[in-house]
């Protein structure tokens, strides 16, 4: 009974530390919303994660999207972020400066899709 506590523990312990490496929510300023809008200059709806770029403030920032099932599931689909549809995209930019955002709602054609 004392060695299942034990791994149970451990299993809780590193749980957290295992969810942040993989969605990498450490890398992104959650306090500061940027909100972009303009076309798309590139889609990859790919799995796990779809991603984009849009032009922004004189850089192509890179997209992090949700996983494409979530986005297909919430009504959001491939046809509708094609590279050079103009959309509103709303969610947390690098904390390190870099070019990039993890996207939390995505408003196409006046409509908003939650993604997170």
């Amino acid at each position: 009974m004392r060695l299942f506590l034990i791994v149970i523990a451990l299993i809780f312990a590193l749980l957290p530390t295992s969810l942040a490496a993989h969605h990498g929510g450490i890398s992104y300023e959650a306090g500061t919303t940027l909100t972009i809008e303009g076309p798309l200059t590139s889609l990859l709806w790919i799995i796990p994660h779809g991603a984009a770029t849009i032009r922004y403030q004189g850089r192509n920032w890179d997209v992090v999207l949700a996983p494409v099932s979530r986005m297909e599931t919430r009504g959001l689909s491939e046809a509708m972020l094609k590279p050079g549809r103009k959309v509103t995209l709303i969610g947390y930019p690098r904390s390190d400066g870099a070019a990039e955002m993890r996207i939390e709602r995505v408003i196409v054609a006046g409509k908003t899709y939650e993604l997170r």
